[in-house]
């Protein structure tokens, strides 16, 4: 029934966990317990769970590939600044994005990040005895997308206008991650400016291939034929496509109406809310009109 699902319902009814906060509270979570495990356990204990659950260029050999995913859940313990930065951007970034592309997606997308900027990781430091941990990879996938989404929107941070569009926020992280790359990480030399930033310009490569390929279906790009045409005299007479039959909904029936916002529901499910036409949102309103005059 339409007042089931969550997002139509009266503000006075507590609404479940969003996937985002889910995904926050996991590497919040995931940082106590390291700690917990180093500072309470120490020695072998704490050693495995590093050994376990971050990449390295020795465990993958060994089968570990769940590191590819698992790596974004652990931190350094002894920099909770980083985390916090990390889990900030991370709602700031993660909340657009989802508004855009969904829940689901938006998780899909964050993990093959995270793998992403995993293998572009171990393609770097293959002869390094390094170990990756963090999850900054994924939170530059979202960045990269909310970019390309919208390159003219201002950053704000606590409400305060940064004076950056996304657009220059992202230039300037892919400026310089690539500076460090080259500078840096390739080299293996020790700086302050030393961190994963292979595995940040692997985030953002997966970001931009989303919006590339998949938000704009734009795989014809790859596929597209010369532009060779024939003769007109010799070409065949396309046939008028008739438009779809537009319909009408009896938006004073509940029954009709219910079954319309129902339908329109399930399109937000599965495309997200930027597939809704005008006269979708428009009767959507209408009926969050109806269940608060209940």
């Amino acid at each position: 029934m339409l007042s089931d699902r969550h997002y139509m319902r009266d503000n006075t009814g507590r609404p479940p966990i969003s996937a985002l906060a889910w995904l926050i509270d996991i590497i919040a979570g995931a940082f106590v317990i390291e700690n917990i495990f180093l500072r309470w356990f120490g020695g072998n204990v704490g050693q495995g769970f590093f050994h376990y659950l971050t990449l390295s260029p020795e465990g993958l050999p060994h089968g570990f590939v769940w590191t590819l995913v698992t790596h974004a859940l652990i931190h350094d313990p002894n920099n909770l600044l980083h985390l916090g930065f990390t889990l900030l951007m991370l709602y700031i970034f993660g909340r657009a994005v989802v508004q855009e592309i969904g829940e689901r997606r938006m998780l899909g997308l964050f993990a093959t990040a995270v793998a992403t900027g995993g293998i572009v990781w171990l393609a770097i430091n293959w002869s390094h005895a390094d170990r990756l941990y963090g999850a900054s990879a994924g939170v530059s996938a979202l960045m990269i997308l909310f970019a390309c989404l919208d390159p003219e929107q201002p950053i704000t941070l606590f409400m305060i206008d940064v004076g950056m569009r996304a657009k220059h926020l992202a230039i300037a992280m892919v400026a310089i991650d690539v500076l460090g790359l080259v500078l840096v990480e390739i080299p293996g030399r020790g700086s302050w400016f030393s961190m994963a930033h292979s595995a940040h310009l692997g985030g953002m490569a997966a970001g931009w291939a989303y919006y590339r390929f998949f938000h704009q279906r734009s795989w014809g790009a790859f596929t597209s034929r010369p532009s060779i045409e024939l003769p007109r005299w010799f070409r065949k007479s396309r046939k008028t496509e008739t438009p779809p039959a537009a319909y009408k909904v009896n938006l004073e029936s509940r029954e009709d109406l219910r079954a319309e916002i129902d339908r329109i529901l399930d399109k937000i499910n599965s495309k997200g809310f930027q597939s809704l036409t005008d006269e979708e949102k428009r009767r959507l309103d209408q009926a969050r009109d109806q269940l608060s005059r209940r």
